[in-house]
């Protein structure tokens, strides 16, 4: 039966398929054939290609960690380390010379639960933003990280200008040409800038994290302003930023602005620790900073007696809250009546970008500096 069903099937379809409908049949399977192979399947695979990309750059973007790092005395001062993949950096080292043992125990300190640490003895690059004491200072005496024979060097970047003739300074001099004699390589600010020397103006530190050295004017203008020969740099995790302008002041900061596209940042770390001739509402309007670190020993009559003008000032204060996009404000030290003069604020801060988003964490506490009851009594935070 169902032999005899199909051979009535066969002799319809014989009976009306006729030569040229046979001709049609092939030339339409022939055209769809090559469309499918000429146009879309390169299609396809362009855009396996492109998600399979995207995907990898997003899942391989490093991790990245800035350290604002205590610095065992009851002076201001800076000194981070950056860790960016496995690329370390260090930039400046202060407050004082008896600062340097601290720093190191930092950088190497293997057991910490917050922050990495150098696994291999080596700074890839260190920067030296200016010439002042509370930034250099423990990069030179017996214990310098300059003058470390188990730390190795690769580059340092250092101000192109300095008004500075003491005796720190030509001990900073001396340690950096020291190096260079072995092997170091010892660029200026402004030769990174121009990309002259060898010397390149953006960093690849790791998979898309990057550092530039903006343009300062006074890498090539002199001034009596010390703070303004500060190396000024932009670190860029994918389209996240990162500010940092050393001790530049108002002048130094409008040219900035002029001179740089600069863009909003995650982080900002306050020019010079937070005084009042820093932190300018140019330069704070261009950049809208979410968070941002004052290097500092907060409130302490270091330079003043007059507590608006104590580190981080009233007006810095005031200009932050004005702009209304700072969520995060940090500070290491504030000053207290023990007897050492100072006590611990929110302590190491460590900024870190990774899978998990950006955040901050610090080693005594997360609590927000304006938070802190001697913050209320010094200053106030409209936005809170």
């Amino acid at each position: 039966m169902a032999k005899s069903v199909k051979k009535k099937i066969e002799k319809e379809i014989r009976k009306h398929l006729k030569p040229q409908h046979m001709i049609l049949l092939f030339v339409l399977c022939l055209i769809c054939f090559i469309v499918y192979v000429y146009v879309i399947e390169p299609r396809l695979n362009n855009n396996n290609d492109n998600s399979d990309n995207n995907d990898s750059d997003n899942a391989e973007l490093a991790d990245l960690e800035i350290n604002f790092m205590m610095l065992g005395n009851k002076y201001a001062g800076d000194s981070i380390y950056i860790k960016a993949g496995d690329t370390d950096i260090l930039v400046d080292a202060g407050s004082r010379k008896n600062s340097a043992s601290v720093i190191k125990d930092y950088l190497f300190d293997s057991t910490s639960n917050l922050h990495s640490y150098i696994e291999d003895n080596k700074l890839e690059y260190v920067i030296a933003t200016h010439a002042d004491q509370d930034h250099i200072a423990a990069f030179v005496g017996a214990d310098g990280i300059l003058k470390d024979p188990n730390l190795e060097i690769e580059t340092i970047i250092e101000f192109a200008l300095t008004n500075k003739t003491t005796d720190l300074y030509n001990e900073y001099r001396e340690a950096v040409t020291n190096l260079e004699e072995n092997g170091t390589k010892v660029y200026t600010a402004l030769e990174c800038y121009n990309n002259e020397n060898g010397a390149t103006r953006v960093i690849n530190l790791a998979n898309g994290i990057e550092l530039e050295i903006l343009y300062n004017y006074y890498y090539e203008n002199k001034t009596s302003n010390e703070n303004n020969y500060s190396v000024c740099f932009m670190l860029r995790r994918g389209e996240e930023q990162f500010l940092f302008t050393g001790d530049l002041e108002g002048e130094g900061e409008k040219l900035l602005v002029d001179n740089n596209v600069l863009g909003e940042v995650y982080l900002y770390k306050m020019g010079h620790h937070g005084s009042k001739t820093s932190s300018s509402m140019k330069l704070l309007n261009a950049i809208k900073p979410k968070v941002a670190v004052a290097t500092c020993v907060a409130f302490t009559t270091e330079y003043t007696d007059d507590m608006d003008n104590t580190f981080p000032t009233k007006t810095a204060i005031d200009n932050l809250v004005s702009i209304g996009t700072i969520e995060h404000l940090y500070v290491p030290y504030m000053v207290s009546d023990n007897d050492k003069g100072y006590e611990e604020a929110n302590g190491n801060i460590v900024v870190f970008a990774n899978g998990n988003g950006t955040y901050v964490e610090c080693s005594k506490t997360n609590v927000d500096f304006y938070d802190f009851d001697i913050f209320s009594k010094y200053r106030n935070w409209l936005n809170s």
